[in-house]
């Protein structure tokens, strides 16, 4: 989700300003419940069952409840945590409506709502595609809100829809057959690709994955995007990649020569010279790199997309 400013006739992209915790997501969302997703607010922090709900609301409109769940991470399972709601809403009936009615000082009965549309709201400044592709069925009870600050103030808000007429509770062994059919013309890679190359030895696999939580700390608008000789870190475009080898990471950061401040000289200018990845510069980690300076150099080219 992108917010340009137009001045005059070029658009100039509106920097992201990050949510620091998803508290500070939640504060927004329950203040303005209202104008975003017309809810009244029940409760926050409701603990049922020993489960905790970031947010209840209730569609009066609808007259049905609605989870939010607030997440600023990407290792969760959408649809294990969102029928695990479910099942807890749906097998709990009477804990959800004397909430609504000691809270919102309703007079609320069992027979007055439409369970039937009960719904679990994930919102997120980031969805992985795994997660998306996993709620594509025409009848998944979840939303997905992707947000997003920016550095004007303003907030974007986008729903990711899905179009599919598949039910889930369709899916057979057909579908499977589609998916092998397609897969021997069509591959797709993936960090597991990479990984688990018999050649890759385990060290250089927890050196790979403390690297890409440091990257991927770096800002909630990266995008892994593995690629047949690598694996790369994209914001605008791919301003870092990897191919993992046996006991080295050989990397490359996607800087002009010139534009990187390499006081070490740790990189080599590969800008004549044949190379996988993207970029002028080229670098080699091993178990005994300093990751704190390889970030140093990272970091360069993920600011320089601002």
């Amino acid at each position: 989700m992108k917010l340009y400013n137009l001045t005059g006739d070029r658009l100039i992209q509106v920097p992201t300003k990050e949510f620091k915790l998803e508290r500070d997501i939640q504060k927004m969302v329950e203040k303005n419940l209202e104008e975003l997703f017309n809810l009244q607010l029940v409760k926050s922090e409701l603990t049922i069952k020993g489960f905790r709900i970031d947010s209840l609301g209730f569609n009066r409109e609808s007259r049905s409840f609605v989870i939010l769940e607030y997440k600023k991470d990407r290792s969760y399972s959408v649809i294990d945590q969102g029928y695990t709601y479910m099942s807890l809403m749906l097998n709990n009936k009477s804990d959800f409506i004397l909430e609504y009615n000691e809270n919102c000082g309703g007079q609320l009965k069992r027979e007055d709502v439409d369970w039937t549309q009960s719904r679990v709201i994930f919102i997120s400044p980031f969805f992985t595609e795994y997660q998306k592709h996993s709620v594509n069925f025409k009848d998944v009870p979840f939303e997905l809100w992707e947000i997003k600050r920016y550095g004007n103030n303003q907030v974007g808000l986008v729903q990711h829809t899905t179009q599919s007429k598949e039910s889930i509770t369709e899916v057979t062994t057909d579908l499977e057959n589609v998916v092998s059919k397609v897969a021997k013309e069509v591959k797709m890679y993936s960090e597991d690709f990479h990984l688990q190359q018999p050649k890759v030895l385990a060290p250089t696999k927890e050196m790979y994955y403390e690297l890409k939580e440091r990257i991927l700390n770096l800002g909630s608008d990266i995008e892994i995007v593995p690629r047949k000789m690598y694996v790369g870190f994209k914001r605008k475009t791919v301003f870092f990649s990897a191919f993992i080898g046996k006991s080295t990471l050989w990397c490359w950061i996607n800087l002009k020569v010139g534009e990187l401040d390499d006081p070490k000289r740790l990189c080599r200018d590969v800008s004549k010279i044949g190379h996988y990845g993207a970029g002028e510069y080229d670098l080699s980690i091993k178990k005994d790199t300093d990751l704190d300076y390889v970030m140093f150099l990272i970091k360069q080219a993920y600011k320089k997309q601002d």
